[in-house]
């Protein structure tokens, strides 16, 4: 492993444009990270060095023309598996899938990255149809953590937290239904954001409904604006994908704070946090306010609507096994069946119930964002715990929602959530800052990352994986 390794997209991209950089090298150095390091963290289901190089060196050709295809050109990718990727297998962590195929299509993220000239590593774990909060599943086992192999990555979108945290690729694509990037990034001192929902198209359609986010996985938050501008635009196979963006996210990024009305909420009035993870997030809103934004402590004003996510998530939880035939859910994680078995009680006046405390939810943020341009929060109340849990030892419930009070009521409102690092515990363990903004309002969300990000040096440190 090289220094290589832990570069930027930008960076790496600067190098390729002045020649002191290949793709190939960038490649080979994250192929010879996922060789010293994948089998202790089990971040990848699909590992292709074979396809990497051979679009490395079509890179790297494009570059040295002055052809190259953009800012993802060349870049060292992972991918989730549970995008579609054309020509190789999506399983989603489960057994129910027949890896044969055939497999011909891309779903629209990858189709951008393949277009951009990003260069395929291979596919990272996810546990089984991505369902809950932590990454292991009976196909594909567990995933650890980049700080400590023996701890959960979080999830489900952990093997790509966990590639990128080590570097094992510059940057990953995620999926995020109730924090399924923004749990990873905080467990592992990374950087994700859920854009706003329709920003960047998803096909197939999420059995999860309207609560399923597609966004970057990232060590900067400079690159998750670049990974954004790759992967957002109007796809007619997402019946609600938004237009595509008139100009670059990385517009106005390092534009700073000063002036904004930033709410900083320690708890949102309900949540017990980790008094540690409480401490690194509150020195996290005073860099903010030393910056010139105006931050004010002051909670959102609502309740805990996990009542309401539960079924509208495990009511998508009952239909993913559907398609397997009836005997399906005996062959899934144990957790996942009980999900599906309370999925299934739900009738569609519950339903409806739920869909309109998701409705006035949105509405009480809309509200509370006419005073207040951003909100902080942790991104999770609590570091990560040993792997092959649902939860940490002695915690009050199995449930994942238990445990991710902060991140599954901005899926319910669609908004735009970024998680950044913010320190780590006495343990040596990261914590996550979340910034979220009004739908619509990513640039926003992104330019706070930014400013935070360059006035502190926690997204530099190495995890002890990778140091060691």
């Amino acid at each position: 492993m090289t220094s290589l390794t832990r570069l930027s997209a930008q960076e790496l991209t600067a190098g390729y444009a002045d020649g002191s950089l290949s793709p190939v090298e960038a490649t080979n150095a994250a192929l010879d990270a996922i060789e010293h390091l994948d089998s202790q963290v089990n971040a990848f289901v699909l590992v292709n060095p074979e396809t990497a190089l051979a679009q490395a060196h079509q890179s790297e050709a494009r570059w040295r023309a002055g052809r190259a295809l953009g800012p993802a050109d060349g870049v060292p990718t992972s991918i989730k598996d549970i995008f579609l990727t054309r020509d190789w297998p999506t399983l989603r962590g489960t057994n129910l899938i027949d890896p044969t195929g055939p497999w011909l299509e891309d779903a629209p993220a990858v189709a951008r990255l393949r277009s951009a000239g990003a260069v395929f590593l291979g596919k990272t774990t996810t546990p089984e149809f991505a369902w809950k909060g932590v990454t292991d599943s009976l196909r594909h086992g567990a995933t650890g953590n980049p700080w400590d192999a023996g701890l959960t990555s979080g999830g489900s979108s952990g093997g790509s937290a966990t590639a990128v945290g080590l570097g094992m690729g510059v940057w990953s694509v995620g999926t995020d239904g109730g924090g399924s990037v923004r749990i990873p990034a905080a467990f592992t001192g990374t950087v994700a954001l859920k854009p706003t929902y329709g920003l960047v198209p998803m096909f197939p359609a999420s059995p999860f409904g309207t609560l399923s986010h597609a966004g970057p996985m990232t060590r900067t938050v400079t690159d998750a604006a670049a990974l954004l501008d790759v992967i957002v635009g109007f796809d007619e196979r997402d019946w609600s994908a938004l237009p595509t963006p008139d100009r670059s996210f990385l517009d106005d990024l390092a534009a700073g704070v000063k002036g904004l009305r930033i709410a900083f909420s320690p708890n949102l009035g309900f949540v017990d946090n980790d008094p540690e993870v409480e401490c690194l997030v509150r020195e996290a809103a005073g860099v903010l306010a030393a910056l010139g934004a105006h931050v004010q402590e002051v909670d959102p004003g609502f309740t805990d609507p996990v009542d309401a996510f539960r079924v509208l998530w495990f009511a998508g939880a009952a239909k993913v096994t559907e398609a397997y035939g009836p005997d399906a859910p005996n062959c899934v994680d144990p957790g996942l069946r009980r999900a599906v078995e309370f999925g299934r009680e739900m009738t569609a006046s519950d339903f409806l119930d739920a869909n309109a405390v998701r409705m006035d939810l949105g509405l009480r943020m809309g509200r509370f964002h006419r005073t207040y341009d951003l909100l902080l929060t942790p991104t999770m109340p609590i570091t990560a715990f040993p792997t092959g849990m649902d939860a940490p030892p002695g915690w009050l419930s199995d449930d994942w929602t238990s445990w991710t009070p902060y991140t599954y009521p901005f899926n319910m409102t669609q908004q735009p959530a970024l998680s950044i690092p913010c320190g780590l515990t006495s343990a040596g363990l990261p914590a996550g800052l979340q910034i979220v903004g009004p739908r619509h309002s990513d640039r926003s969300v992104l330019r706070a990352g930014r400013a935070y990000e360059q006035a502190t040096s926690w997204n530099t440190l190495v995890p002890s994986l990778a140091a060691s």
